[in-house]
């Protein structure tokens, strides 16, 4: 009842346009030029209606067939050509049936002579309006069958882009996990006591790989203060053969860079060189054109692994989802340095959720705002304007003119007021945006 209800009126809103058309162009042709009375308009207007009402419904029930039946692949060359002729077949027979209604019901005629009467030019007309509504309606629909589309890839880019960031950040732990106990299979071997030591100092260092591992972004002071922490860490075994030089905080409290990004740096740097007190790793955090610089000489270990290059990877790809700027790596005159953008709030991409939706909602607050403006504009005008027509019109002339500035003024006046108040289910923005934002709630989409 509710789909029918609905259709009903949509027909009613289709039918109307199209008499008010066809009244325009019936005006320019001279058929009007007798006069037009009210009882003319009236006649004209509902037999136009029983015609628009007819066609319409039975199109609009094949519509909800082939959709039901066919899904979104209705747009297929071969389904499609199956369809519009349906819609050439009960287009003609719901004329028929207008027209059975029309002359046999309404105006009395025996259905033997209606019968007889009938030719094929009486369809000729009719049946290209219901084609060109039909056309649109095919229109109208491939344009949102197009638009979810388009919903559904942004979507799964988005659930892509998160799956693969999710991914990016739990390599941390393997990764972090596995050079650490490296690090401590070493140190039992030279000395047990500072890998006791190292053990504890790992587990502390651990929670704060767990804690910020699943962190989009985390302050610039708080991985200074891990990386130092980390690398007094690996002083335990090395001693005086490491030097670091970090400093204690950023220069701007509000940057942010990729959670860890220092520690696997600092790992890095102690993994692929020679520590020995005869030649010293030194290495070097600083600020440098709001980029923050990891430095450490170059001596690279004779017999070691390729590098698999994880660590570098995974914070390029990291920053890669956040940010348009590049982390940079230079390997040239005995140094390797890596720069890591410092984003701030304002460059961030990371925006939250609840300042995002704030945002919508006071933009589209405005926008509908603005939209009831408008109506309420064009309503004052419409009821300063009609009446005076209306008066000039009795005033200079028997022929209704004032008619067509009231209908077609009126119809336009209530798609802006149905448009303006969300109601409009057609053509209104509101129904697009409430569309979209349903499919991108469905888990299933």
């Amino acid at each position: 009842m509710r789909i029918f209800l609905r259709e009903l009126t949509k027909s009613i809103i289709v039918g109307t346009a199209i008499f008010i058309v066809f009244l325009g162009i019936y005006y320019v042709s001279g058929k009007f030029d007798d006069g037009l009375s009210l009882s003319r308009l009236w006649k004209e207007y509902y037999e136009n209606m029983i015609f628009a009402i007819i066609i319409y419904m039975a199109n609009a029930y094949l519509f909800i067939y082939y959709f039901r039946r066919f899904g979104r692949n209705v747009y297929g060359f071969k389904r499609l050509a199956i369809c519009i002729s349906g819609n050439v077949m009960i287009s003609l027979a719901a004329i028929f049936v207008a027209r059975a209604i029309l002359f046999v019901g309404i105006y009395q005629r025996a259905f033997d002579e209606f019968i007889s009467n009938e030719k094929l030019s009486y369809y000729y007309y009719s049946l290209l309006v219901a084609l060109v509504v039909s056309a649109i309606f095919y229109a109208f629909f491939y344009i949102k069958y197009k638009q979810e589309n388009r919903v559904k890839e942004q979507k799964i880019i988005a659930r892509t882009a998160s799956a693969r960031f999710d991914a990016l950040k739990n390599q941390l732990d393997p990764h972090f996990l596995f050079n650490s106990l490296n690090v401590l299979t070493s140190l039992i071997e030279e000395d047990p006591n500072a890998a006791q030591k190292f053990t504890t100092s790992l587990s502390k260092v651990y929670r704060y790989v767990l804690e910020q591992k699943n962190k989009d972004l985390v302050s610039v002071d708080e991985e200074l203060n891990f990386a130092r922490t980390y690398v007094r860490l690996l002083k335990m075994r090395f001693e005086d053969s490491l030097d670091f030089e970090i400093p204690e905080k950023a220069s701007d409290s509000e940057a942010k860079i990729v959670p860890l990004s220092l520690q696997l740096l600092l790992e890095n740097a102690v993994k692929h060189n020679v520590v020995t007190t005869s030649k010293p790793l030194h290495l070097k955090v600083f600020e440098e054109n709001g980029m923050l610089v990891v430095r450490n000489n170059i001596q690279e270990k004779q017999v070691v692994k390729k590098s698999s290059g994880v660590g570098l990877q995974n914070i390029r790809q990291r920053y890669s989802i956040l940010t348009d700027r590049e982390m940079q790596i230079s390997n040239s005159g005995g140094v390797f340095s890596v720069r890591l953008p410092m984003l701030s709030q304002q460059v961030s991409v990371m925006e939250t959720q609840e300042d995002h939706i704030e945002e919508k909602r006071y933009l589209k607050a405005k926008e509908k705002v603005e939209a009831i403006k408008g109506f309420y504009g064009n309503l004052i005008a419409y009821c300063a304007v009609i009446p005076f027509l209306w008066w000039l019109n009795f005033r200079t002339t028997d022929f209704l003119w004032a008619f067509f500035p009231t209908i077609g003024w009126g119809f336009g006046l209530t798609m802006h007021g149905m448009e303006a108040f969300g109601y409009n289910p057609l053509w209104g923005k509101r129904w697009e945006e409430r569309k979209i934002k349903e499919l991108m709630e469905k888990d299933d989409f």
